[in-house]
């Protein structure tokens, strides 16, 4: 039996929840907030997808689906289920859920910046009403939804707690992983008081399998960027390791292999490039710049940092050295880089050091082009400008280039056909596991 004092919007929202009465609504739909619209589609929820690009809300309500890994049929199926997307934040009042997926990125020092994170929470504002829950999934430092959202939504006169829920639940997506759906991935969720937690709770039980509830939304921020700084950490050791290994003229790759034979106690990372993504490169720059506030300097996750960020300049050594040897300079050298997304077979391509590698060999004199499947045309960017499409790799093709430089391992590489014609190849992915004499590990 519940508590007198309980909130009669809370007991509301709860049943309606708990009956699939509720509307849920998702804003911003990209490659976290589409999964999770399917997510609750497939529970039998009707969802309101709210997005500020038009040609997204008019390719979902066609029935398309603009990511790869998300098929079709699986829009369709969410379509006769109610799902609508829409540009109109005025539509914000008819949800009983807001759940924001938003970018958080950082700005030009390397800053937090909730630029998409506030300006959606003030678009949505005037539409809030009494009985809402409203969640934040952007992965931001401990403290923002109390500091920056709490404020905002009791500007309206609301009570937290009582007649407007608020939570934190960090996303977990990782696009393009056919292990995991979201629907099975645990989701954390921390709340600004008891009710509201027992409002986020409930809100994601009905769509996946295990929810983790944490003591407040701070903890859940700062278990977001544990998640994301363990794995920063770990690719920043092996990638230096990875450098000590060539100078030792040994293949990391090999190394590694036989290091993660041991059942305890070890777990396999990889080295590449560089970070790339909506998450790894930008999260420990979130923690370290909150730190700051109380005094922590966090050296040990900054040289993880610097070292994945010099990657890229790493990379291009490797490729000098190798073309140096063959009598070559990078001025002048054609140069095909293989992948430019920042996964293997996905086409997103945000943080992609890729990227950033074709941006140094441009500056020194290479004529770069690339090749990705997943990729045809090279998108606007706001930082970098190639007027380039995807070059298609046949015989011909790949021999015309002085160098290939193997950026992101995709299935959809004929590895064997690029081996047998490519002149030169500088390996970053470990792709080759025999020594050959046209290849080069980076």
């Amino acid at each position: 039996m519940r508590d007198a004092n309980t909130s009669p919007h809370l007991v509301r929202l709860l049943a309606n929840l708990q009956d699939r009465r509720a509307i849920i609504g998702i804003v911003g739909l990209g490659y976290v907030g589409l999964p999770l619209t399917l997510c609750y589609a497939t529970q039998g929820f009707k969802v309101l997808g709210i997005e500020i690009d038009t040609d997204k809300v008019e390719c979902l309500n066609r029935g398309e689906s603009y990511i790869r890994h998300i098929e079709p049929k699986a829009i369709c199926a969410a379509r006769e289920q109610g799902f609508e997307a829409t540009a109109d934040f005025t539509r914000a009042g008819e949800a009983d859920a807001l759940i924001i997926c938003v970018p958080t990125p950082l700005n030009a020092f390397r800053e937090p910046d909730l630029s998409y994170v506030l300006g959606t929470v003030n678009a949505l504002l005037p539409y809030v009403r009494e009985g809402q829950v409203v969640s934040l999934e952007s992965t931001t430092y401990p403290g923002t939804t109390e500091e920056e959202l709490r404020p905002r939504l009791e500007s309206r006169g609301f009570t937290i707690g009582s007649d407007l829920f608020l939570v934190f639940s960090p996303e977990r997506e990782d696009p393009g992983n056919p292990r995991f759906r979201t629907g099975d991935i645990p989701k954390v969720c921390g709340g600004c008081t008891p009710s509201c937690l027992e409002a986020g709770v409930a809100l994601y039980q009905a769509a996946v399998e295990r929810v983790v509830p944490v003591s407040s939304t701070r903890a859940a921020e700062l278990t977001k960027l544990l998640e994301n700084i363990h794995r920063a950490v770990n690719i920043g050791l092996v990638n230096e390791m990875k450098i000590i290994a060539d100078r030792m003229d040994l293949d990391i790759h090999e190394v590694i292999r036989a290091a993660a034979t041991k059942p305890f106690g070890f777990t396999p990372y990889y080295p590449g490039p560089g970070l790339g993504g909506h998450c790894i490169p930008i999260d420990p720059f979130y923690l370290t710049w909150k730190a700051r506030e109380y005094g922590v300097h966090t050296r040990f996750i900054e040289l993880a940092g610097e070292i994945n960020s010099d990657m890229p300049n790493w990379v291009v050594g490797k490729v000098a050295d190798a073309l140096n040897e063959r009598g070559r300079s990078i001025m002048g050298s054609r140069v095909l880089v293989l992948g430019i997304a920042y996964k293997q077979d996905v086409e997103d391509m945000r943080e992609s050091p890729s990227v950033v590698m074709m941006e140094i060999l441009r500056r020194k004199g290479a004529s770069v082009d690339y090749s990705d499947p997943h990729v045809p045309r090279f998108p606007r960017m706001r930082e970098h400008r190639f007027e380039l499409s995807s070059v298609p790799l046949d015989p011909n093709t790949i021999a015309s280039y002085d160098l290939l430089l193997l950026a992101t391992a995709h299935s959809a590489f004929d590895y064997e056909l690029i081996r047998q014609y490519a002149n030169l190849i500088v390996d970053t992915r470990g792709v080759y596991a025999e020594r050959l004499p046209n290849v080069v590990k980076a």
